[in-house]
């Protein structure tokens, strides 16, 4: 009887084992799942705001209901027609359109894309257009959504949708203190709590992967265990790592493409994130590793960070 549960024990982790080994070399681990971030979102918007602010949306057209909350469809089109885009801004990874009585929120997920093309224009990514909105100078607004996991809201309170989210950690309001203070009222995994956009927004795998190198932080350290110093350069970290992504249009590790089509080159210039394996470009003695912190693929080296 014993030898039968030491012979069963002995499978179920045999395929744990496995099951783990597939996961770490994934590719929906590594780049298949990955999210656009703020560098990504902000660079998005920026990309579409000359073309859209002061434009007028006409009419639109839409296939996959399930993409949007609020109103019926039908009541979604009727009450967007006649509305002026007063202005497009991005909170978090949101993409917020100031419309003349309403917000229009778009988030992207992993597969959105979000630009603004001539009527007649036509590109690869309009196989999978879910969302048009047609604007009053012969261009229309066009969402493509490969696997259909983006949300489209229409709202009247944009608070409605991002009232609970944390402070933007590019702002001038995110200071040292600010993040100091957050941070000594949590426990739990650092990494974890990077993405947990309640604590500060727009920070996803890439770039809380980034931050922790750059700040030399382990990704499996308790919050309630960095240093004074340790906060200090992890906030520091946060900045820079959103920063060199912002500055090189995001990292396009997979679908992120910027509004015209383009990538970004943020991906080019990553310490550990995608890097598994390589010679760490910091200390250039040992080689990033991955593993999975809080269901997440995450990358580090076991040198520069303690």
């Amino acid at each position: 009887m014993v030898g039968i549960w030491f012979h069963t024990l002995a499978e179920l982790l045999k395929g744990l084992y496995i099951y783990v080994k597939c996961r770490l070399n994934s590719d929906t681990i590594n780049h298949s799942g990955q999210m656009p971030e703020l560098p990504e979102v902000e660079t998005v918007v920026r990309g579409v705001r000359p073309n859209l602010v002061g434009r007028t949306i006409t009419d639109v057209w839409l296939d996959w209901p399930r993409g949007l909350i609020g109103p019926a469809p039908e009541v979604f089109v009727e009450r967007l027609k006649g509305q002026r885009v007063q202005s497009i801004s991005r909170r978090a990874k949101y993409i917020v359109i100031r419309l003349d009585a309403d917000y229009l929120l778009i988030h992207l997920k992993m597969t959105g894309r979000l630009y603004v093309v001539p009527d007649d224009f036509e590109e690869h990514a309009d196989q999978w257009v879910h969302f048009k909105f047609q604007l009053d100078n012969a261009h229309q607004l066009r969402f493509s959504d490969s696997r259909k996991f983006g949300r489209v809201y229409l709202i009247e309170n944009v608070e409605e949708v991002t009232g609970a989210l944390g402070p933007e950690p590019l702002s001038d309001e995110f200071t040292a203190d600010i993040f100091r203070e957050r941070l000594s009222k949590r426990k739990g995994t650092i990494k974890p709590l990077l993405l947990n956009q309640a604590f500060v927004a727009g920070v996803g795998n890439i770039y809380a992967d980034e931050s922790l190198h750059i700040a030399h932080i382990l990704p499996t350290r308790k919050a309630e265990s960095l240093t004074p110093s340790e906060v200090e350069a992890l906030w520091q970290a946060i900045r820079q790592a959103l920063a060199n992504g912002l500055e090189r249009e995001g990292a396009s590790v997979n679908w992120y493409r910027k509004p015209d089509g383009s990538k970004g080159s943020a991906q080019e210039s990553l310490f550990v994130y995608g890097q598994t394996g390589q010679v760490c470009r910091t200390c250039q003695q040992a080689v990033i590793e991955k593993i999975v912190v809080g269901q997440r693929g995450t990358h580090f080296c076991p040198n520069c960070q303690k």
